[in-house]
């Protein structure tokens, strides 16, 4: 096994950057389209669904606790999917959102919307690259991505950083450019990110392996590992990286299940 035969993708936006920092930034440009009343209303729904998002409850309550009424029942893929949800019932138009999304994207990686990486991160990625190409995708544009990247001390240890992606549906096409044959042959991949249908659903629809970083997965993800936070992923990777090997009560990869095509513009 060499770097040519074994690729390490990873996700941006809540995988190798975390924290809620642009999501907020999210919510507060959206908010900008209302009344001040309203607007703040909007702010704090969304403040306290993104204290239950992650909570392992399935319910999306916490335990021991009561969850908000705007998070009742609602599942999102993830922060920006919940802002998107929340903001249709406040009445923040498509229009809107999209230029509030790219205003958090401009404010990426400062004070108005901070990120870190995950502990350990750049040293795992630094021993990992000896042996594997490693390689960003993301939905995200091309705003404020380098700048990003060097303040959380990942500069130089990814191999190419692909913007604007399409996931799901543009998957196929970061594949075949990172040369991964459609048959699974030739190429060993490990597909890493936090949302199911985006990052990690059209690997696996390929035959290759997967971990979604997640403490509450949907009901339809099949990876291959699930972790709640990177770190936990990391004596896995590395043994992965180095040997291929994967648990033997790990979930088939064959591509049993249809991919769907909703498209989130997290990263």
């Amino acid at each position: 096994m060499s770097r040519t035969d074994t690729l390490l993708l990873l996700d941006f936006d809540g995988t190798v950057a975390v924290g809620h920092g642009p999501v907020l930034a999210y919510a507060r440009a959206a908010s900008g389209s209302l009344d001040p009343a309203p607007a703040a209303a909007f702010r704090a729904d969304v403040a306290a669904a993104l204290d239950t998002v992650d909570d392992p409850a399935p319910t999306g309550r916490r335990a021991g606790g009561r969850a908000p009424a705007t998070t009742d029942r609602l599942l999102p893929l993830d922060g920006y999917d919940l802002v998107r949800v929340l903001a249709e019932r406040h009445g923040i138009g498509p229009l809107a959102l999209s230029a509030a999304y790219l205003a958090s994207r401009h404010a990426l990686g400062t004070p108005e919307a901070p990120v870190a990486a995950p502990r350990g991160l750049a040293a795992v990625l630094a021993e990992v690259r000896t042996e594997a190409r490693v390689v960003l995708a993301t939905n995200a544009p091309d705003i404020r991505l380098t700048e990003t990247l060097a303040a959380l001390g990942l500069s130089g240890l990814l191999d190419a950083v692909l913007t604007d992606v399409g996931k799901p549906g543009g998957m196929d096409a970061v594949l075949d450019r990172c040369g991964v044959r459609p048959d699974g042959a030739g190429t060993r991949v490990l597909s890493v990110g936090d949302v199911w249908v985006n990052d990690l659903a059209p690997v696996a629809a390929r035959g290759h392996t997967t971990a979604l970083i997640s403490r509450r997965p949907p009901p339809e993800a099949r990876p291959t590992w699930t972790v709640p936070a990177l770190p936990d992923l990391y004596p896995a990777l590395r043994e992965w990286v180095r040997t291929g090997a994967v648990p033997p009560t790990a979930p088939s990869t064959t591509p049993t299940a249809r991919v769907p095509e909703r498209i989130t513009s997290e990263g």
